[in-house]
C-alpha cells in the first residue's frame, strides 16, 4: 500500500485514517480491540482520537477513547505500527479547555498516561482558542516536540485567516502546523474548498478531513423519511435529505454500480482523489463495517466518475 506524506512532518499515512471517536462508546472495549487489530493487520496505520472523546455521552468524562487505545497498545504491542493522532483544547470540564501553554502541557501528559505511550505522533489543536495568542499555543507545542513527547502538530477546525495566522506565527521557537483537519465530504464542500484548500496546497500541509461520510449519510443508509427512524442519528439526517442530498446519493449509486462498489467506498475514494487531501478519516463500530470501507483505498475513480460526483 502506498503511503502518503502528512505535509512536511516526516510522518506517512496510509490513504485512510481510522476514526477513534467510537471507541469506548458505540464500540465497546472488545469491539474496539477487534477493529483496531483488523485495521492495522490490513496494512493501514493511522488512528485518530482526542482527549474529549466521548465526554458527550451521559456518564462519560472524556478520555474513554484514549483509554481504550492505551489498553489495546498494552495488550497487543502494536504501538510501533500505529501512527497515533490525538487532540487537545476541547472542554473537558472543570475549566480544562483551551490552548494556553500550561494547559496544553498538562493535557498532553494526561493523554500520554491514558494512551500508555511515551509519545504522540501527531498532536492537533482541536479548535482555535480566541482567548490565547497563537504564539503561546505554538510555543507550547514546540516544547512538546523538543521534549520528544510529540513528533508533529497541526490544527483542526481552523478557518482560512486563522490558519494563515498560525503559519505566519511559526518559527523562532514556535512549532508549525503541518496538518489541517477540516470538516469535508462530498456533501459538505464549502467549509474546506476555497481559501483553506488553497492555503494547504500552497504550504504543502497534510489534510485529514473528518465527517468523511457525513455521519453515515453518504453510505446510503438514509434515503427516505422512514429511514430516519433506523438510527438515533436520524433526526440530524433529515435536513440532508433536502437540497443536494438525494442528487449526491444518486451520483454515488451510479459510480458505485460502475465499479461494483458501495456508496461509502466511492465517497471515501472521492476524497482520496481530491487535490491536497492526504487521507480521510472514517469510523467503524464493527469489523464488518470496517471491511466495507477499507476497499476504498484501492478504488481508482476515473475522470468521468469525478465529473458525475461533482454536483
Amino acid at each position: 500500500m502506498q503511503m502518503r506524506d502528512l505535509g512536511k512532518s516526516g510522518l506517512k499515512t496510509a490513504p485512510l485514517v481510522l476514526g477513534g471517536n467510537v471507541f469506548g462508546w458505540t464500540a465497546d472495549k472488545a469491539a474496539s480491540f477487534d477493529i483496531l487489530d483488523a485495521f492495522i493487520d490490513s496494512g493501514f496505520n493511522a488512528v485518530d482520537t482526542a482527549d474529549v472523546y466521548s465526554r458527550w455521552v451521559p456518564g462519560h468524562v472524556g478520555g474513554e477513547s484514549e483509554t481504550v487505545m492505551g489498553e489495546w497498545f498494552a495488550a497487543y504491542g502494536k504501538r510501533d505500527k500505529t501512527l497515533l493522532i490525538t487532540k487537545v483544547g476541547s472542554d473537558m470540564g472543570e475549566g480544562r479547555k483551551g490552548l494556553k501553554a500550561e494547559y496544553i502541557i498538562a493535557a498532553c501528559e494526561a493523554s500520554l498516561k491514558r494512551l500508555q505511550t511515551d509519545h504522540i505522533d501527531l498532536y492537533l489543536s482541536h479548535f482555535p482558542d480566541p482567548d490565547t495568542p497563537i504564539e503561546e499555543t505554538l510555543e507550547a507545542h514546540q516544547r512538546l516536540i523538543d521534549s520528544g513527547k510529540v513528533r508533529a502538530v497541526g490544527g483542526s477546525n481552523y478557518d482560512g485567516p486563522g490558519l494563515e495566522a498560525a503559519l505566519a506565527a511559526s518559527g523562532n521557537g514556535r512549532a508549525r502546523y503541518e496538518v489541517l483537519q477540516p470538516h469535508y465530504n462530498l456533501l459538505v464542500r464549502h467549509e474546506y474548498e476555497g481559501a483553506r484548500a488553497k492555503i494547504c496546497k500552497r504550504e504543502a500541509l497534510g489534510v485529514i478531513p473528518y465527517f468523511s461520510l457525513a455521519s453515515g449519510f453518504l453510505t446510503g443508509k438514509y434515503r427516505t423519511e422512514a429511514d430516519l427512524k433506523k438510527s438515533p442519528r436520524g433526526g440530524q439526517m433529515k435536513s440532508l435529505l433536502e437540497g443536494r442530498g438525494p442528487k449526491v446519493l444518486a451520483a454515488l449509486d451510479a459510480v458505485a454500480a460502475r465499479h461494483g462498489a458501495t456508496p461509502a467506498q466511492v465517497a471515501l475514494a472521492w476524497l482520496m482523489a481530491r487535490p491536497s487531501i492526504t487521507a480521510p478519516i472514517a469510523s467503524a463500530t464493527s469489523v464488518a463495517q470496517l471491511q466495507e470501507i477499507l476497499p476504498s483505498a484501492s478504488l481508482t475513480l476515473s475522470g468521468d466518475d469525478m465529473a458525475t460526483l461533482d454536483i
